[in-house]
């Protein structure tokens, strides 16, 4: 579609497609176009989390069969319009996101393995996520790592020094509860909402922080 800008959206292999799939739908509510990357690890990710099996020849149907999903598992929970969403395999390094001149607004990698970290930060571009990163920081484009692994060693936490460094804005999706959160849908809902926040992103996914103590809890 000519004048589409959208965002390109990367799926690494870390724990959490709960994550991606509510910034997926929050993008899409918020009228944002869409370009997805989804990693060949990610997909196993998905598999396993899910029982979803992403697959390029059937990504569309496996995309609404995702999005519908609740965190806690339960199908048909959300209805979401994808028709505004283009999907790049991982491997097609000749894809639009891999150049510069391909016009989008910036990148969201959710959620981001300490693996894709480390080839974002080394700009080792060893399949179009990692490219398509690599991209992004040159342009000086947004690109908000949301990353998901738990404890860090000293070698990621370089990484991650590397990236803030080089524009990036380093996520941890790490969910709070001070926004009333009584379902594990809004605890992961108010990591999807931060990512749209660093991204400028309007959205209604979590209670924001207004100043008062309790407010969370109230009526909640």
């Amino acid at each position: 579609m000519k004048g589409r800008r959208p965002w390109v959206v990367g799926v690494s292999g870390a724990s959490g497609t709960p994550y991606a799939a509510a910034v997926l739908r929050g993008l899409l509510a918020a009228g944002e176009s869409v370009d997805l990357v989804v990693s060949r690890a990610s997909r196993l990710t998905l598999l396993d989390e899910t029982g979803i099996a992403f697959r390029d020849a059937h990504w569309r149907d496996d995309l609404r069969q995702w999005l519908a999903r609740g965190a806690d598992g339960k199908p048909d929970r959300f209805d979401a319009d994808v028709s505004d969403v283009r999907h790049w395999s991982a491997g097609d390094l000749a894809a639009g996101p891999s150049s510069g001149s391909y016009p989008v607004k910036g990148m969201l990698i959710v959620p981001a393995s300490t693996a894709c970290v480390a080839g974002v930060a080394l700009g080792l571009s060893k399949d179009l996520l990692q490219r398509a990163a690599s991209v992004t920081l040159k342009e000086r484009r947004a690109l908000v790592v949301a990353v998901r692994e738990t404890p860090l060693n000293g070698q990621t936490l370089k990484h991650l020094v590397t990236l803030d460094e080089a524009g990036a804005v380093v996520l941890p999706a790490s969910p709070a509860f001070y926004a009333g959160a009584t379902h594990i849908q809004d605890l992961v809902d108010f990591v999807a909402g931060r990512v749209l926040d660093a991204a400028g992103v309007p959205h209604r996914l979590y209670r924001r922080w207004e100043g008062e103590l309790g407010g969370g809890s109230a009526g909640g």
